[in-house]
């Protein structure tokens, strides 16, 4: 039966408030496993530097009694460096709608500010993953995963970038024709990083790498160690994994959604010894309180400076040029 003709109904209405809670659910993730993982360090500039050595290659050692001593020469350490980058997220809200009472309070500044310093972390992961090289200047880049490592590599056609000990710059790698992500693409990546004397702890990939991996259940030599799920009174179909054990040490496989947001950046599979890279912070995110105020409306910038030391590029690997997003692309 119809309303009452003239009958004012909720449909009508401008101003009720939307029965939802007043802390807003973002649906973007805050995931940032990569820079999440790796250690913060200071810097003092905005080309901090450090050094890196190698041990030499085992070999043959046996010497004549009483033989007179010999010296070898000592190999000087090499001296690496990498850009700091500066990061920044601002906004500008009228003071009257800050004053305002809305619904979830998302046109907010205290909100805003949480929102942007978020988003900021996430483009500290997206930098990190990107193929990009170092850049001195005024507008400087740090050199991105991509750019550093070498040594423990996969590549289909491709080639690596590197350090360039004669310009102090990291050069970007050159991506090569994608193919499928196999377990053996996994195992030769993770034998040359034990071999180089890393102790691989995580595998950082795309989503999508990330149900390729757990497809590796299905090969006849790993099936049979499979689980069901029994809490007493219902099973479960196991179609997850979160840790490989091979042959060359334990790894867990981490999605990163950062990686999902383009084909560039979710064509790699990162391989991390915690030991061997930290991030390090010439200026830690903050918001800058020397904003000037002018009109009626608040302005805020929030923002950070730093950038990513590699101490050894032996101690990460990566399986490049992949499919990453999905089986074709």
């Amino acid at each position: 039966m119809a309303a009452v003709t003239n009958t004012f109904v909720a449909a009508s209405a401008k101003g009720n408030r939307e029965k939802l809670s007043d802390v807003v659910s973002r649906i973007d993730p805050e995931d940032t496993p990569i820079y999440t993982m790796l250690p913060k360090e200071d810097a003092t500039n905005v080309f901090p530097e450090w050094e890196t050595d190698s041990l030499a290659a085992p070999g043959a050692n046996a010497q004549a009694e009483g033989d007179d001593y010999t010296f070898g020469a000592t190999l000087a350490a090499v001296r690496m460096r990498n850009y700091t980058q500066i990061f920044r997220k601002d906004g500008i809200i009228s003071k009257t709608q800050d004053a305002t009472n809305n619904a979830g309070n998302v046109e907010q500044v205290k909100y805003q500010k949480l929102k942007k310093g978020v988003e900021l972390r996430k483009d500290i992961e997206y930098t990190l993953v990107a193929n990009t090289a170092s850049v001195g200047g005024s507008t400087r880049y740090l050199g991105s995963l991509p750019s550093w490592i070498t040594s423990n590599v996969s590549r289909n056609s491709g080639s690596n970038g590197g350090y360039n000990t004669g310009t102090n710059l990291t050069v970007a790698e050159t991506p090569g024709t994608q193919r499928a992500f196999t377990q053996t693409l996994l195992d030769t990546v993770a034998m040359s990083g034990f071999n180089n004397g890393a102790n691989f702890k995580k595998l950082v990939v795309s989503p999508y790498v990330k149900s390729v991996f757990v497809t590796f259940m299905s090969n006849s030599n790993v099936a049979t160690y499979r689980y069901n799920v029994d809490d007493g009174r219902e099973n479960s179909i196991v179609s997850n994994a979160d840790y490989y054990e091979g042959p060359f040490g334990k790894l867990m496989v981490v999605p990163n959604r950062v990686m999902a947001g383009a084909a560039g950046l979710a064509r790699r599979a990162f391989f991390f010894d915690p030991d061997f890279a930290s991030f390090m912070w010439l200026r830690k995110i903050a918001e800058d309180k020397d904003i000037a105020n002018t009109g009626d409306a608040q302005k805020f910038v929030i923002l950070g400076e730093g950038t990513l030391k590699v101490k050894n590029e032996k101690g990460l690997g990566v399986v490049a040029d992949l499919f990453g997003l999905t089986a074709a692309s």
